[in-house]
């Protein structure tokens, strides 16, 4: 059965419709085998160039209102270089080919300690799920064997929990400590004792997932057994706690979700026949929209192109699984 076969409604008219010529190449390229144009030619569009032009000298971006919140403690440039830089390696196609992209590869690795974490958005305190995410766009944009990439990879190992996972490591302190000098103080280190958080595992796992070197680890699959047992279910800690935060999707990823979870799974060579992963499966056939697409759960107005993004993403996912089944 293809993946086509196993859905109630077929999504490709609606994809294939789409407004966004950047989203039609995928959908030719990744879903309908179509020969499309060079990667290039999306570098051009509107979109890419109007982010491009907002990229500073330093190679990083101003996050929105900075003026308004400025704190040496925190870097805002790092965490809105990761947005930005999401947006055009994975909706564009943009690689270290692009001046732009090897600007912002540089300002990233200025922000890597020697440890070789990547680090600034709380503070210097550990950002393990944030360095992994921004790793995983720097590997789609062409970045895997460079040498910083892989200290950040070999640095995301040595942090792993007991139980396989990983934990954002201030997850363990107290709300109440979480203010004034902890953010200059030296990094809390994770508490290696306690259970993972499937926030901070699915985040960390993207990066892994697309490094062809990585993604066949045993510390890896571990990681992904731990994940998928996880779907449907609340996290042990507060952030994104809520079990309906599973079903709340986004592209470019950005925080751990169903969707962004089963892409990283299949990349891990894990089966449809999974019962996990059957049941993860399950969920998009059965709340598949009458358009074809699903929704999202992030905007109340259902942002159309939103809705096309992941509606590929999910495609892309759902073909993966019934590729590795045939």
């Amino acid at each position: 059965m293809t993946w086509q076969e196993s859905l109630t409604r077929d999504p490709l008219p609606t994809l294939c419709s789409s407004a966004n010529p950047a989203l039609r190449f995928f959908v030719r390229r990744d879903l309908l085998g179509e020969p499309v144009p060079p990667m290039d030619a999306l570098w051009e569009l509107p979109e890419p160039q109007r982010l491009l032009q907002k990229q500073q000298p330093a190679g990083c971006w101003r996050y929105p209102g900075q003026k308004q919140r400025e704190d040496p403690r925190f870097n805002y440039s790092l965490l809105e270089t990761f947005r930005i830089l999401a947006q055009l390696v994975h909706k564009y196609g943009l690689n270290r080919d692009h001046p732009a992209i090897r600007l912002a590869a540089k300002f990233v690795f200025s922000c890597q300690t020697d440890e070789g974490d990547v680090r600034g958005i709380l503070g210097n305190q550990l950002i393990p799920y944030y360095h992994a995410a921004i790793l995983e766009s720097l590997i789609r944009a062409g970045y895997a064997d460079d040498p910083a990439v892989e200290r950040g990879l070999t640095w995301l190992l040595t942090v792993r929990q007991e139980d396989g996972g990983w934990i954002i490591p201030l997850q363990a302190v107290p709300g109440a400590l979480k203010r004034g000098k902890i953010w200059t103080a030296p990094p809390v280190p994770p508490d290696r004792v306690r259970p993972f958080s499937h926030l901070a595992t699915g985040m960390v796992l993207r990066a892994l997932a697309a490094h062809p070197a990585y993604r066949s680890l045993p510390a890896v699959q571990l990681a992904g057994e731990r994940l998928k047992s996880r779907f449907f279910r609340p996290d042990r800690y507060n952030d994104r706690r809520a079990a309906d935060y599973w079903l709340k999707f986004r592209y470019p990823f950005w925080w751990n979700d169903l969707l962004s979870a089963l892409d990283s799974l299949g990349q891990l060579a894990f089966s449809a026949e999974d019962p996990d992963i059957r049941r993860g499966l399950d969920w998009f056939v059965a709340n598949q929209q009458s358009d074809g697409l699903w929704p999202t759960e992030y905007d109340k107005a259902q942002d159309w192109e939103q809705r096309q993004w992941v509606g590929l993403a999910i495609c892309r996912m759902l073909r993966r699984f019934s590729e590795s089944c045939s």
